[in-house]
């Protein structure tokens, strides 16, 4: 599973899911991608089990890149315990996705089996997704 090998200060608040993706919005690696629309939390297991999903179709075909990762910490105190004494302690990461972030890449395959594998990968993710080519994101990219 993802996480940080080590973080620095106190823990982390939780932050606001508002506006598009600024960052990390456009293809670089591969030739497809699988791009969220909408915001969300997206926890390190759920990462992995998409990562599995996509190279278990493509039967390990290909080359795949995980473009987010989990690095926001989020605490949760212990069932039944009182009000008060402090936060509690960081039981999961998360990665913050915004609309528009691209979350994995491919390359090396078939655009038909691309497809699919995200499509696959898609359903283990809390948000929609939509799957993208690079050929689509240039053009994206030129008007914006």
């Amino acid at each position: 599973m993802l996480m940080p090998k080590r973080v620095k200060f106190r823990r982390q608040q939780r932050g606001r899911l508002k506006g598009k993706a600024m960052r990390g919005n456009t293809i670089t690696d591969g030739s497809f991608a699988l791009v969220a629309t909408e915001p969300a939390w997206i926890r390190s297991n759920q990462i992995e089990a998409a990562r599995i999903a996509m190279t278990r179709y493509t039967k390990r075909g290909g080359k795949v890149w995980i473009k987010i990762f989990p690095d926001k910490p989020v605490t949760e105190k212990p069932a039944e315990t009182r009000m008060g004494s402090g936060k509690g302690s960081p039981e999961y990461w998360v990665a913050v996705v915004k609309p528009g972030r691209v979350m994995f890449e491919m390359d090396g395959i078939a655009e038909e089996d691309a497809r699919e594998a995200m499509r696959l990968a898609s359903h283990k993710l809390p948000v929609k997704c939509k799957f993208m080519t690079k050929a689509e994101s240039d053009k994206i990219g030129m008007e914006g």
